[in-house]
């Protein structure tokens, strides 16, 4: 799947320090798509790559996500499709020849260390501009059900298929937060890619600073 190095710059390397926000280690992206790949081959030189959203907010998936959050402040957005899984990158962090996983994607594992090296390790993060309450299986007041498996909701991630619930992760919290009202959202396993999206739920759910 897609990956995210978090490396050490070298001395000299001529990197602006706008790309690594004043930081001595710079996020190399390795993006998992034919697309992608292509425009970074065709361009032939470093590409600054900042997520396509606005800091902290929800991923975008498609490429109207994308207007939804920046219109008017890009020029373009280029259409590749959809996301295939749906969640961002695996982001690992490199330091003294030791390697830390900072934020499971797909394949996975279970994060470790307590260093924040990517945004998207921050503990309030891909938030709705709603509140958000997770592990729930009805819902109370003017809340918008978000369900999976066995809980019904007004929106479904999968009737179980959690390849099918990452993809649709996003895509379905943006509707969701354009609603206006309140998100709860169904228990989803602590298994396989069940991981990476409980991390993205807990994020979205987490107090604001």
């Amino acid at each position: 799947g897609a990956l995210t190095l978090v490396l050490p710059q070298c001395a000299g390397s001529g990197i602006s320090k706008l790309v690594t926000a004043g930081g001595d280690s710079l996020a190399i992206r390795v993006p998992d798509h034919a697309l992608a790949g292509a425009l970074l081959r065709a361009a032939g030189c470093p590409v600054a790559a900042p997520s396509a959203n606005p800091s902290g907010r929800i991923s975008p998936t498609t490429a109207t996500h994308v207007l939804a959050g920046l219109e008017g402040r890009i020029d373009a957005v280029i259409d590749g499709g959809a996301c295939g899984v749906g969640l961002e990158s695996t982001i690992v962090g490199v330091e003294d020849g030791t390697a830390t996983l900072l934020r499971p994607g797909a394949p996975l594992a279970p994060p470790r260390g307590g260093r924040i090296a990517a945004p998207g390790q921050l503990a309030s993060h891909y938030a709705p501009g709603a509140a958000v309450r997770l592990e729930a299986t009805v819902a109370e007041g003017d809340e918008l059900l978000i369900g999976f498996g066995a809980v019904r909701g007004e929106m479904m991630l999968s009737p179980g298929d959690l390849t099918e619930a990452a993809a649709r992760l996003f895509d379905v919290l943006h509707a969701a937060d354009a609603t206006g009202r309140p998100i709860a959202v169904a228990p989803i396993p602590e298994t396989g890619l069940g991981r990476a999206i409980n991390d993205r739920l807990r994020r979205a759910a987490a107090p604001r600073g």
